[in-house]
């Protein structure tokens, strides 16, 4: 049953009627001073969750409606759980006039750090008109550090649109007609200085209606219409992004039993958890790696320092001699690029039994080579393998036939060069333009891997000086790498790329793909009486870059529908489990009953209502849009009315959401606080 508060004392009661035309004049008509409780000055209020006072108040007199308001607000009861419950929905059913306490409602679901409450828009709670507004204490900051210029860089103050227009105002009251109507002062402070400036955001239109509650919107139509599948879920992420990612969580907590494999070390350096990503060679191995001249092995550990996954590069048997390689390692971790692996450390240890370097970089789960994709196929080189005399050439193998599609090569080559063009800008060479050292993660996102591995295990100490003496000539060296890893996708086949079967790689590259293509690879493998750069292959690139990113965009907006699904799942899996602590709680406060009586026992009827609900023939009634409507309802607190049945079908409880809420966060902060020790 809704009362009025009590009355407010003399000296709330002046603040918030004393003088409504100058706060008016100064902060517009939907902007009000807010009181200060007793003892509490300047405390931030958060949304209003109830609305006092009969429904036909919105054409009363500004006066009235101002000192109404702030008297509102001023005995409103702070919400410690508001931040859980999103929105905050008012149990009014004026929506049709957009006024501030309808708004209010809506505040928390346009989230914004600047939006503590809706007076926030105005001025934040507890600031003061001529605080810190002095010029005798300026600290005489240069213009360029003045908010007026950062101000248009930021982002839009989302409460500001929730501003009534003048339109919406009594015209009873002639300062609600001036010209700054509708016009929010927001006040900056920069290094001691207070700047005032109006906020030029637009008012909404009047008639503005939202739901009070939250909905699952329909899918967005710029993504419906490039869905594969009809069957789409509605309610959650799509299938195949589930499972990518429950794959990718599964790689990042794979643990290895010790016991299994004591040659791992349980520790190395601040790391720990490892976990071999690759086999592992045997002890008495001899053969060394065919990239980097040395036994390697690759690891997934976790750096105590923070509690992140890293890979970890380790070189068997290496000793490091020279230091002053450090500072290409130090040039390369400022190195941050979407098509680069990043390396974050290199030092040495002898955890392994043997004097090893171990370079530490981020960990991509899932993450797969070029090798073991696209070139793992025994099959693929067997137009190139010699054959014997009398034999014919096997059938040429065409596009979507055995080859890869022109555009997936292009998509390689736009990434690939990418990044080539942050390293050499950087004025480093990455030199593991191979096939084994490319990442793929997904279906075409690529990243080069390894990188500065070289640049420490092949430093030179007559290299003192200048450790980027040589850095020119390895750069053109990366641009040829680069167009072997070209012709070797076009090819389908590493045997493509060897000096004998260059030719008829060349063929196969004319009548399979493009013009542009076959120049691009040629421009890469021949040698150019001049320097070259990865930026003399854009032109070749052309158009094709903004199909890679009308791409990029395209599979963007599918991951953020996908994502808007998950935000209202995690916040109904938080109601469910608050709901979840108070049902069917054995005993609390040695009361084996308390679940079974008062607020509690409305809830539980509310979680008979969501769950154990049956046809007309007895079978369960099982509705998941029914399950999440209510679930809606009931964080909003919506004034709807439902029917409760207890289970011997022998009391009828008719209550709205709002009271079911109510009881909710009662008993919810009831727990809370036995469970801190203040009961």
């Amino acid at each position: 049953m809704r009362t009025r508060p009590p009355e407010l004392p003399r000296a709330s009661a002046s603040i918030a009627t004393a003088s409504p035309w100058l706060w008016r004049a100064l902060l517009g008509p939907a902007f009000l001073p807010e009181p200060s409780r007793a003892g509490e000055p300047g405390r931030p209020r958060g949304p209003r969750s109830r609305t006092w006072g009969a429904p036909g108040r919105a054409s009363q007199p500004a006066e009235e409606a101002a000192a109404e308001y702030s008297m509102d607000r001023g005995w409103q009861t702070p919400n410690p759980t508001a931040s859980e419950f999103i929105p905050k929905g008012g149990s009014t059913s004026r929506l049709s006039n957009v006024s501030q306490s309808n708004m209010s409602a809506f505040s928390q679901v346009f989230s914004h750090p600047s939006m503590g409450s809706p007076a926030a828009a105005g001025l934040a709670p507890g600031m003061s008109l001529s605080a810190g507004s002095s010029p005798l204490h300026s600290p005489k900051i240069t213009p360029h550090t003045s908010p007026a210029p950062r101000r248009r860089s930021h982002t839009p103050n989302p409460a500001n649109y929730m501003v009534p227009s003048s339109a919406s105002t009594p015209v009873s009251n002639p300062v609600s007609q001036t010209p700054s109507s509708g016009q929010v002062i927001q006040k900056e402070t920069v290094g001691g200085t207070t700047y005032f400036y109006t906020d030029t955001t637009p008012a909404p239109l009047t008639g503005m209606v939202f739901p009070n509650y939250h909905i699952y919107p329909p899918t967005a139509p710029h993504v419906a219409y490039m869905q594969p599948k009809a069957n789409a879920p509605s309610f959650f992420m799509a299938d195949e992004l589930r499972q990518e990612l429950i794959n990718r969580h599964l790689i990042t907590m794979a643990q290895i039993d010790q016991a299994d494999m004591p040659a791992v070390p349980t520790e190395v350096d601040s790391y720990h958890s490892l976990f071999p990503l690759e086999p592992l060679p045997p002890p008495n191995r001899i053969q060394k790696s065919s990239n980097f001249g040395y036994i390697t092995s690759c690891y997934k550990a976790v750096n105590s320092k923070d509690d992140l996954p890293y890979c970890l590069r380790r070189i068997h048997g290496f000793r490091l001699v020279n230091t002053k390689c450090m500072v290409l390692v130090d040039m390369w971790k400022k190195i941050q690029h979407s098509n680069i692996v990043t390396l974050r450390e290199v030092f040495t240890t002898k955890a392994f039994a043997e004097p090893s370097l171990v370079f530490a970089y981020d960990f991509h789960a899932g993450g797969e080579t070029m090798m073991s994709r696209h070139f793992n196929d025994p099959n693929a080189d067997a137009y190139f393998t010699k054959r014997k005399w009398g034999q014919h050439d096997g059938p040429l193998p065409r596009q979507h036939a055995g080859l890869l599609p022109e555009s997936l090569i292009w998509a390689y080559i736009v990434q690939l060069s990418s990044a080539l063009r942050t390293i050499h800008t950087a004025g480093l060479a990455c030199r593991v333009m191979d096939p084994t050292k490319i990442l793929i993660t997904g279906k075409t996102r690529l990243r080069v891997n390894c990188v500065g591995v070289f640049d420490v295990l092949t430093f030179d100490n007559s290299q003192n000086n200048n450790p980027l003496a040589l850095m020119a000539q390895y750069q053109q060296a990366d641009l040829i790498s680069l167009g072997k890893v070209v012709l070797a996708l076009a090819c389908n086949s590493l045997a493509g790329i060897q000096r004998e079967n260059l030719q008829k790689a060349m063929e196969l590259v004319t009548i399979n793909y493009s013009s542009d293509l076959k120049n691009l690879i040629l421009y890469l493998l021949t040698d150019q009486n001049r320097m070259r750069s990865v930026n003399d292959i854009m032109p070749m690139i052309g158009a094709r870059f903004y199909t890679q990113l009308d791409a990029a965009q395209m599979r963007n907006d599918v991951i953020e529908e996908d994502l808007a699904k998950e935000v209202q799942n995690g916040r109904l899996f938080r109601l469910l489990a608050k709901l979840g602590t108070i049902n069917e709680r054995p005993e609390f406060q040695k009361d084996p009953t308390w679940s079974e009586t008062g607020d509690r026992y409305l809830l539980k009827l509310f979680r008979d209502h969501l769950f154990h609900q049956v046809t007309e023939a007895g079978a369960p009634w099982i509705d998941l849009s029914h399950i999440i409507s209510c679930l809606n309802k009931l964080d909003a607190g919506v004034p709807e009315k439902i029917s409760l049945i207890s289970r011997d079908e022998k009391s009828v409880l008719v209550v709205t959401y709002s009271d079911l809420k109510r009881c909710f966060e009662n008993t919810f902060q009831e727990l809370i606080a036995a469970a801190n020790g203040q009961l």
